[in-house]
């Protein structure tokens, strides 16, 4: 009995499916990048913030964390989202005295910060999203080009054999492994991070609306 050889399957695969298992080769090989690299980048995340975190409320004066920040490099998205808000609410102390309406443009600056690390934390995910939606289509194309292989190798045999249609349909059996290969562990991935990523932004949401009040404490002191 000779053992399952894949290698020489897809070389006796017909040449418009092997492009297609290449396709969803390729299309696996760079999801499984991207998962690794958001894994990495989640992770760096959570570590920055957790000590960021920690410092800013045993911080007895925001004003010597901001030059902490200032020369910090690379900040978290926390930090990052602070240190924006007091270089802001630093300017406006060195125009005028500031009133409570002043603390809108604060409010103005988290906002922007947020939006762009909302960017970082998606960044690669619509490609994982893609990768999961249209892989099972090309891996089904692949299928079908298999099976019709199958018919023609069946039509072109003087009696119906496994050995007629055995190729046509080994190759569509691969072509439909490869789809789902390339499609499962995209999908998982990406319902996984965007998941960190939302959470990761109502985090910065209520970390920035917690800065405002103190900066609002601070104003109203004066």
């Amino acid at each position: 009995m000779n053992e399952l050889n894949l290698i020489q399957m897809f070389l006796d695969a017909t040449i418009v499916v092997q492009l297609v298992m290449i396709i969803l080769l390729f299309a696996s090989i760079i999801s499984w990048i991207v998962i690794f690299e958001r894994r990495q980048f989640f992770q760096r995340l959570q570590k920055k913030n957790i000590s960021f975190n920690k410092v800013f409320w045993e911080s007895k004066d925001l004003e010597v964390l901001l030059e902490i920040s200032a020369t910090s490099n690379p900040l978290g998205s926390e930090q990052r989202v602070f240190k924006d808000a007091m270089v802001e609410f630093s300017r406006l102390k060195e125009d005028s005295a500031i009133s409570i309406e002043d603390l809108e443009s604060v409010k103005r600056s988290i906002k922007v910060r947020i939006a762009k690390e909302e960017d970082e934390f998606n960044k690669h995910l619509q490609m994982l999203a893609n990768i999961g939606s249209v892989s099972p289509y090309v891996g089904l194309f692949g299928t079908v080009l298999g099976i019709v292989n199958s018919f023609i190798g069946l039509s072109d045999a003087t009696q119906a054999t496994i050995n007629a249609v055995a190729p046509g349909i080994s190759e569509a059996l691969i072509a439909t492994a490869l789809g789902l290969f390339a499609a499962i562990p995209a999908l998982i991935a990406y319902n996984r991070y965007v998941s960190l990523a939302d959470a990761q932004i109502k985090h910065l949401l209520i970390f920035g609306e917690e800065l405002v009040s103190i900066l609002y404490r601070e104003v109203t002191r004066k």
